[in-house]
Protein backbone atom coordinates (compact mmCIF):
# COMPACT_ATOMS: atom_id res chain seq x y z
CA UNK A 1 0.00 0.00 0.00
CA UNK A 2 3.19 2.26 0.64
CA UNK A 3 4.48 1.74 -2.57
CA UNK A 4 1.83 2.42 -4.24
CA UNK A 5 0.61 5.63 -3.07
CA UNK A 6 3.40 7.84 -4.48
CA UNK A 7 2.39 6.42 -7.90
CA UNK A 8 -1.30 7.42 -7.39
CA UNK A 9 -0.30 10.75 -6.39
CA UNK A 10 2.12 10.92 -9.67
CA UNK A 11 -1.12 9.84 -11.42
CA UNK A 12 -3.76 12.00 -10.46
CA UNK A 13 -0.57 15.06 -11.36
CA UNK A 14 -0.29 13.95 -14.51
CA UNK A 15 -4.33 13.90 -15.20
CA UNK A 16 -4.33 17.23 -13.75
CA UNK A 17 -1.53 18.28 -16.11
CA UNK A 18 -3.41 16.76 -18.92
CA UNK A 19 -6.30 18.08 -18.33
CA UNK A 20 -5.42 21.78 -17.94
CA UNK A 21 -3.26 21.93 -20.99
CA UNK A 22 -6.27 20.51 -23.01
CA UNK A 23 -7.99 23.35 -21.45
CA UNK A 24 -5.62 25.93 -22.36
CA UNK A 25 -5.36 24.19 -25.84
CA UNK A 26 -9.19 24.73 -26.46
CA UNK A 27 -9.21 28.89 -26.19
CA UNK A 28 -7.89 30.65 -29.10
CA UNK A 29 -4.35 31.98 -28.20
CA UNK A 30 -3.27 35.19 -27.68
CA UNK A 31 -0.15 37.04 -30.06
CA UNK A 32 0.44 40.64 -28.66
CA UNK A 33 2.65 42.48 -31.09
CA UNK A 34 6.42 42.60 -31.33
CA UNK A 35 9.36 43.88 -33.37
CA UNK A 36 10.77 41.02 -35.36
CA UNK A 37 14.75 39.90 -34.14
CA UNK A 38 16.09 41.10 -37.33
CA UNK A 39 15.63 44.88 -36.20
CA UNK A 40 17.44 44.15 -32.57
CA UNK A 41 19.71 47.26 -32.85
CA UNK A 42 22.99 46.34 -34.39
CA UNK A 43 24.75 48.28 -32.27
CA UNK A 44 24.74 48.88 -28.98
CA UNK A 45 26.93 51.59 -27.22
CA UNK A 46 30.72 50.81 -28.20
CA UNK A 47 29.14 47.82 -29.78
CA UNK A 48 28.59 46.68 -33.47
CA UNK A 49 27.79 43.42 -34.62
CA UNK A 50 27.77 41.03 -37.50
CA UNK A 51 25.21 38.68 -38.05
CA UNK A 52 25.30 35.23 -38.99
CA UNK A 53 23.26 32.96 -40.65
CA UNK A 54 21.39 30.00 -39.00
CA UNK A 55 21.87 27.16 -41.10
CA UNK A 56 19.17 25.09 -42.53
CA UNK A 57 19.61 21.84 -40.57
CA UNK A 58 19.71 24.28 -37.24
CA UNK A 59 16.42 26.02 -38.54
CA UNK A 60 14.89 22.28 -39.16
CA UNK A 61 15.73 21.30 -35.55
CA UNK A 62 14.63 24.70 -33.98
CA UNK A 63 11.15 24.58 -35.71
CA UNK A 64 9.00 27.62 -36.52
CA UNK A 65 10.44 30.58 -34.59
CA UNK A 66 12.44 34.15 -34.79
CA UNK A 67 16.09 33.74 -34.70
CA UNK A 68 18.89 36.26 -33.88
CA UNK A 69 22.68 35.20 -34.03
CA UNK A 70 24.83 37.77 -33.52
CA UNK A 71 28.57 38.20 -32.65
CA UNK A 72 29.28 41.46 -31.37
CA UNK A 73 32.70 43.32 -30.96
CA UNK A 74 33.77 46.05 -28.42
CA UNK A 75 35.08 49.14 -30.80
CA UNK A 76 37.10 50.46 -27.83
CA UNK A 77 38.90 47.62 -26.57
CA UNK A 78 40.61 44.76 -27.75
CA UNK A 79 38.74 41.73 -26.40
CA UNK A 80 37.14 39.12 -27.55
CA UNK A 81 33.96 39.07 -29.01
CA UNK A 82 30.14 37.92 -27.47
CA UNK A 83 27.70 36.30 -28.84
CA UNK A 84 24.00 36.89 -28.87
CA UNK A 85 21.63 34.23 -29.91
CA UNK A 86 17.73 34.78 -29.02
CA UNK A 87 15.56 32.01 -29.92
CA UNK A 88 11.62 33.61 -29.58
CA UNK A 89 8.62 31.16 -29.94
CA UNK A 90 5.17 32.66 -30.62
CA UNK A 91 3.41 29.48 -29.90
CA UNK A 92 4.04 26.17 -28.04
CA UNK A 93 1.26 24.94 -28.05
CA UNK A 94 1.61 22.20 -31.02
CA UNK A 95 5.01 20.97 -29.36
CA UNK A 96 7.67 23.36 -30.96
CA UNK A 97 9.20 24.25 -27.58
CA UNK A 98 12.66 25.89 -26.42
CA UNK A 99 15.85 23.54 -27.19
CA UNK A 100 17.51 23.41 -23.77
CA UNK A 101 21.65 24.61 -24.51
CA UNK A 102 21.88 21.70 -21.86
CA UNK A 103 21.12 18.97 -25.35
CA UNK A 104 21.92 21.51 -28.13
CA UNK A 105 25.42 22.10 -26.90
CA UNK A 106 26.44 18.69 -26.35
CA UNK A 107 25.42 17.75 -29.85
CA UNK A 108 27.83 20.48 -31.28
CA UNK A 109 30.63 18.62 -30.21
CA UNK A 110 30.84 21.07 -26.67
CA UNK A 111 31.51 19.43 -23.56
CA UNK A 112 30.42 21.33 -20.47
CA UNK A 113 32.53 21.23 -17.49
CA UNK A 114 31.21 23.59 -15.24
CA UNK A 115 27.43 24.51 -14.50
CA UNK A 116 26.13 27.50 -11.92
CA UNK A 117 23.87 30.36 -11.61
CA UNK A 118 24.39 33.82 -11.54
CA UNK A 119 22.12 36.67 -10.80
CA UNK A 120 21.52 38.91 -13.45
CA UNK A 121 20.21 42.67 -12.84
CA UNK A 122 18.16 45.27 -14.70
CA UNK A 123 16.32 48.29 -14.23
CA UNK A 124 13.32 48.40 -12.56
CA UNK A 125 13.06 44.69 -12.50
CA UNK A 126 13.88 42.11 -10.29
CA UNK A 127 17.40 40.47 -10.37
CA UNK A 128 16.85 36.80 -11.95
CA UNK A 129 18.52 33.68 -12.38
CA UNK A 130 20.69 32.81 -15.38
CA UNK A 131 22.74 29.48 -16.10
CA UNK A 132 26.23 29.73 -16.21
CA UNK A 133 28.30 26.90 -18.62
CA UNK A 134 31.98 26.63 -19.03
CA UNK A 135 32.01 24.50 -21.89
CA UNK A 136 35.03 22.76 -23.70
CA UNK A 137 36.35 21.93 -27.33
CA UNK A 138 39.96 20.47 -27.68
CA UNK A 139 41.62 23.50 -26.44
CA UNK A 140 39.05 26.19 -26.85
CA UNK A 141 37.04 27.16 -23.65
CA UNK A 142 34.00 29.59 -23.84
CA UNK A 143 31.46 30.79 -21.19
CA UNK A 144 27.89 30.69 -21.62
CA UNK A 145 25.63 32.10 -19.84
CA UNK A 146 21.53 32.02 -20.74
CA UNK A 147 18.10 31.98 -19.57
CA UNK A 148 14.77 31.76 -20.46
CA UNK A 149 12.35 34.76 -20.61
CA UNK A 150 8.56 35.25 -20.97
CA UNK A 151 6.28 37.89 -20.13
CA UNK A 152 8.86 40.11 -18.68
CA UNK A 153 10.64 37.10 -16.38
CA UNK A 154 13.67 35.41 -16.53
CA UNK A 155 14.12 31.91 -15.05
CA UNK A 156 17.18 29.64 -15.37
CA UNK A 157 15.55 26.58 -14.80
CA UNK A 158 13.91 24.67 -17.47
CA UNK A 159 11.65 22.93 -15.56
CA UNK A 160 10.21 26.24 -14.29
CA UNK A 161 10.00 27.04 -17.60
CA UNK A 162 7.96 24.58 -18.43
CA UNK A 163 5.46 25.54 -15.38
CA UNK A 164 5.09 29.12 -16.23
CA UNK A 165 4.35 27.97 -20.39
CA UNK A 166 1.61 26.06 -18.75
CA UNK A 167 0.51 28.65 -15.72
CA UNK A 168 0.63 31.35 -18.81
CA UNK A 169 -1.25 29.40 -20.88
CA UNK A 170 -4.21 29.17 -18.70
CA UNK A 171 -4.23 32.77 -17.19
CA UNK A 172 -2.64 34.35 -20.19
CA UNK A 173 -4.49 32.77 -22.82
CA UNK A 174 0.38 32.70 -24.32
CA UNK A 175 2.54 30.16 -24.62
CA UNK A 176 5.24 32.54 -26.50
CA UNK A 177 8.31 32.13 -24.85
CA UNK A 178 12.25 32.49 -25.46
CA UNK A 179 16.15 31.69 -24.89
CA UNK A 180 18.44 33.87 -24.23
CA UNK A 181 22.34 32.93 -24.60
CA UNK A 182 25.82 35.12 -24.54
CA UNK A 183 28.93 33.73 -25.26
CA UNK A 184 32.95 34.82 -25.10
CA UNK A 185 36.11 32.82 -25.76
CA UNK A 186 38.08 32.66 -23.16
CA UNK A 187 41.85 34.06 -23.13
CA UNK A 188 45.05 31.35 -22.00
CA UNK A 189 44.83 31.57 -18.46
CA UNK A 190 41.40 33.72 -18.13
CA UNK A 191 39.27 32.35 -15.23
CA UNK A 192 35.69 31.53 -15.50
CA UNK A 193 34.73 34.72 -13.77
CA UNK A 194 36.80 37.33 -15.27
CA UNK A 195 35.20 36.01 -18.72
CA UNK A 196 31.80 36.77 -16.84
CA UNK A 197 32.75 39.83 -16.35
CA UNK A 198 32.94 40.74 -19.80
CA UNK A 199 29.71 39.36 -20.64
CA UNK A 200 27.76 40.95 -17.86
CA UNK A 201 28.32 45.11 -19.13
CA UNK A 202 27.45 43.87 -22.90
CA UNK A 203 24.14 41.98 -20.85
CA UNK A 204 23.49 45.16 -19.37
CA UNK A 205 23.07 46.85 -22.52
CA UNK A 206 20.93 43.41 -24.14
CA UNK A 207 18.16 43.32 -20.77
CA UNK A 208 16.41 46.33 -21.55
CA UNK A 209 15.27 45.31 -24.48
CA UNK A 210 13.94 42.10 -24.02
CA UNK A 211 10.03 42.98 -23.65
CA UNK A 212 10.24 45.07 -26.83
CA UNK A 213 10.85 42.00 -29.04
CA UNK A 214 9.72 38.99 -26.19
CA UNK A 215 6.14 40.42 -25.52
CA UNK A 216 5.75 41.34 -21.39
Amino acid sequence: MKGSTPRFILAVILIASAAILLQARSRREVFPPRLPLKSFPPELGVWTSTDIPLEKEVLDILGPGDFLLRVYQNQEKPQPNIGLFIAYFRSQRAGDTIHSPQHCLPGAGWTPIENTRVLLNMPLHEPFPANRYVIAKGDSRQVVLYWYWAHDRGVASEYWAKYYLVADSIKMNRSDGALVRLTTVMQPGETPDSAQQRILPFSDSVLPLLDSYIPR
